[in-house]
């Protein structure tokens, strides 16, 4: 099964194993994305805050430079790799506006924790991708660098908030990035993309450095629910920045996908998914049970989805506004946060029990292809599904399944689909009990090799 891809650039791992082999170097690597950037990005607008005599000056000095090799204990796994980040982390001498003209002129002092651990791994930063105003849309459009177009469809939405990352990524200008997830932030545009994208264990990835520019000067703690996760053009990228950002150290090795028992969850109280996402969903899961995968189509394990959906957005909403009032004037109290936290432990202890008996649990990460443009915020709208209008916020109910009990979640592209004439890219995500990211990756991979062979 085909899927749309823009680009034969190579990814991360190769264009480091390429600088090993002396067959570029550094400033050549950086070169190379500057002038695809160039090229690409007055079409695309994917970068919304360019660093690229900086990052020249970066991989200059590290040109004639020998890399340690594996093992040592400096190795860089991504040695003159150039790479973008989402605008909302802070790199020291870049804005960080989250969007906004009024924090336009904020600029970092620092970098931001997960900036500092990439550098050390030996990434070059080329600058920062865009995003919509206060990371809560699924376009990434705003009023400081204009709009992001989808790099398949220039006339649709690369998906957000971390559609520019996605675009960057999928359109070749750079082979990784790392973006955020509270409402499908990463796997939204993944699957907008055709690119991979991982939605890590709540917790697992610090995003100390990743604050509103309102909160110039005051270091803020992670937020509920909200994680960052890379995106890359193929499983073994996706994995290796996992392993540089992550916290704590990950476990390595699951089964071979042959001897897993999965579980497809195709169907979701109020949120149908439209014909176009479940055409290459049911034939990429055909493909699977005919290479001899095992798949239930329903589980009486699963929690009650309809309160899960209810309970997290609540918390969403919650976690967004800072606990300042609702649109209709209630404001949230410490007992309703409270009784919040006790809903999503139940609803952990609920998917760890799905996970006693699955290894994985496949589903769409949204219930459309990308989304043609709009004025204002998807969120506002409804999104067209099998001919009629659903509201937007319905189709946050995808994101949510893996988001609310703080599980990962690997989007991989399965094929494509078709959308009102427009031949579009389409993603599945593999989710997996609370910290086995790297077995949801690797499952990810299994499932790719399967339909992409």
């Amino acid at each position: 099964m085909a899927y749309p891809t823009l680009t034969d650039k190579p990814g991360a791992l190769e264009t480091a194993a390429a600088i090993r082999a002396g067959e570029m170097s550094p400033a050549e690597a950086v070169d190379a994305a500057i002038i695809r950037i160039e090229h690409f990005d007055g079409h695309v607008n994917a970068l919304a805050v360019p660093d690229f005599e900086r990052a020249s000056e970066a991989a200059r000095a590290l040109d004639g430079v020998t890399p340690r090799p594996k093992g040592d204990p400096n190795y860089q796994p991504l040695f003159g790799v150039p790479m973008t980040i989402k605008e909302s982390f802070d790199i020291a001498g870049l804005p960080t506006s989250w969007g906004h003209t009024q924090f336009a002129g904020n600029i970092a002092t620092r970098d931001a924790k997960l900036v500092a651990k990439l550098k050390a791994a030996g990434v070059i930063f080329i600058g920062k991708s865009n995003v919509p105003p206060d990371l809560t849309d699924w376009q990434s459009n705003n009023p400081v660098y204009g709009r992001t177009n989808n790099p398949h469809d220039h006339e649709r939405s690369p998906g957000g908030s971390s559609g520019g990352s996605a675009a960057a990524v999928a359109s070749g200008m750079v082979p990784c990035e790392f973006g955020t997830d509270i409402g499908g932030s990463v796997r939204v545009p993944a699957h907008f993309c055709g690119v991979w994208g991982h939605k890590s264990s709540w917790g697992l990835i610090s995003k100390h450095g990743h604050d509103h520019p309102a909160m110039k000067g005051k270091d803020g703690h992670d937020g509920a629910l909200s994680i960052a996760g890379p995106l890359a053009r193929n499983a073994d990228d996706l994995a290796a920045l996992m392993r540089i950002g992550a916290s704590m150290p990950l476990r390595e090795g699951g089964k071979p996908l042959k001897q897993c028992r999965l579980l497809a969850v195709l169907d979701f109280p109020d949120s149908p998914i439209d014909d176009s996402v479940r055409a290459p969903t049911e034939a990429a899961l055909a493909a699977l049970e005919a290479a001899g995968v095992s798949i239930d189509r329903s589980s009486d394990l699963l929690p009650d989805l309809a309160q899960q959906q209810a309970d997290y957005l609540r918390m969403l909403n919650t976690a967004m506004a800072r606990g300042a009032p609702a649109p209709n004037g209630k404001r949230a109290s410490a007992t309703d946060w409270f009784d919040l936290l006790d809903a999503q432990t139940r609803n952990e202890i609920a998917w760890e029990r799905v996970f006693e008996s699955y290894d994985f649990v496949l589903a769409p990460p949204a219930p459309v292809l990308a989304v043609p443009h709009r004025d204002g915020s998807i969120f506002d709208a409804t999104l067209h599904v099998n001919g009629a209008e659903m509201p937007a916020g319905a189709g946050l109910t995808w994101a949510g399944l893996a988001t609310f009990p703080n599980l990962p979640a690997t989007c991989l592209p399965i094929g494509s689909g078709t959308d009102r004439g427009a031949t579009l890219p389409c993603g599945m995500q593999v989710m997996g009990p609370r910290w086995s990211d790297l077995d949801c990756i690797h499952a990810a991979k299994a499932i790719g090799d399967i339909l992409h062979g």
